[in-house]
């Protein structure tokens, strides 16, 4: 275990009876790092983080925190701060009460309590919320006071299990910015599970995305999501169409009637693949007789979301349609209507190719 790192996972296996709910994961977090665990629901994630925290044991695996083995230590016994999706606010005390729980556990000077309560309620944006409690607060005020508590003690770990996904879209949104900002003013080594990919990319530094108990990818929210490492992670993380086709060798494909030019080789030639291509990996404007990998097709619907619109366009050449995104400035310039038609240029830089099987 190097110096900077925080914590260390080596070989983390768990079972419950014949169910694997871990299959042997391996991952390294460096001092002050933001990590989000992700993945679909019984993906393993959440079992993961209780493992660190101490409140599951693992059935083989070690757990290395700060250099120090912690794998079968109690909760008690680890240094971390927890957050929960529920917020876990004792109803009977006041929010001050609330925060100083674990430094009074502690025994620590009341001096030094009410110095860090008044600290931390500043920090999380609720410097008068001290004498309320918890029913007199909103979910987005609830959550942030139990984030100031998990922060209490100084932790040098931050664990938070889907934080904000009781909450609604509105506060959701601005709670990722406050907690990100909070974690790098501290600077608090945190981890972070969550179903969320747009939590995710936002506010990690590296992003964990898991399935059926392992790792599929691990690395920054551009990587992840411009260069998906597997099937998987390429169809989890935002829109994608998939391509049925056929290596002609040399980088070149058959899709349909159509060929491809991709800078992806390394598939012999009748080799079947699947040809990824995200929404936006298109050029729509510009000399597009002179792009390689020209279609065409009709627009058969247009989904509206805002900045970004969605057009399903059918393809004739590859015998299905494709999804295309136009920000609302291209659709209103290039006159992109559902029954119209429309030209536009696949990115070699940016499709994915992934052999069938």
């Amino acid at each position: 275990m190097t110096q900077d790192e925080a914590l260390r996972l080596e070989g983390i296996r768990k079972s419950f009876g014949s169910f694997v709910a871990l299959g042997g994961v391996d991952l390294a977090i460096r001092r002050g790092e933001f990590v989000c665990f992700l993945g679909p629901s019984g993906c393993g994630k959440t079992t993961l983080l209780r493992i660190i925290a101490g409140l599951e044991q693992q059935t083989a695996g070690r757990v290395i925190q700060h250099g120090r083995d912690v794998s079968h230590l109690p909760p008690a016994a680890r240094d971390y701060g927890i957050v929960f999706q529920s917020y876990a606010l004792f109803p009977n005390l006041t929010v001050a009460q609330n925060v100083a729980y674990g430094l009074v556990n502690r025994r620590r000077r009341r001096a030094e309590i009410d110095a860090r309560v008044g600290e931390l309620l500043e920090l999380v944006g609720l410097p008068d919320a001290g004498r309320k409690y918890p029913a007199q607060c909103s979910g987005g005020q609830q959550q942030r006071i139990a984030l100031a508590r998990a922060l209490a003690t100084s932790p040098s770990l931050l664990l938070l299990d889907e934080p904000l996904s009781a909450l609604d879209a509105k506060v959701r949104e601005r709670l990722r910015g406050e907690i990100r900002s909070l974690q790098r003013r501290v600077g608090v080594t945190t981890i972070m599970v969550t179903h969320d990919q747009e939590e995710a990319l936002s506010m990690a530094d590296r992003v964990v995305v898991m399935n059926h108990g392992l790792i599929e990818q691990c690395g920054t929210p551009a990587e992840v999501y411009e260069q998906p490492a597997t099937p998987f992670v390429a169809t989890f993380l935002g829109r994608v169409n998939i391509l049925p086709g056929r290596s002609l060798g040399a980088g070149r494909y058959r899709v349909g009637d159509v060929d491809l030019e991709l800078p992806v080789d390394g598939f012999a030639p009748g080799t079947d693949v699947r040809i990824f291509v995200r929404p936006e990996d298109r050029h729509v404007e510009g000399d597009l007789a002179a792009m390689p990998n020209r279609l065409s097709g009709r627009v058969a619907r247009i989904d509206y979301l805002g900045t970004v619109c969605l057009a399903e366009v059918g393809c004739d050449a590859l015998h299905q349609p494709l999804t295309v995104a136009y920000s609302l400035n291209q659709l209103h310039d290039l006159g992109v209507r559902e029954g119209g038609r429309v030209d536009f240029a696949l990115r070699p830089d940016r499709v994915r190719v992934f052999a069938t099987g």
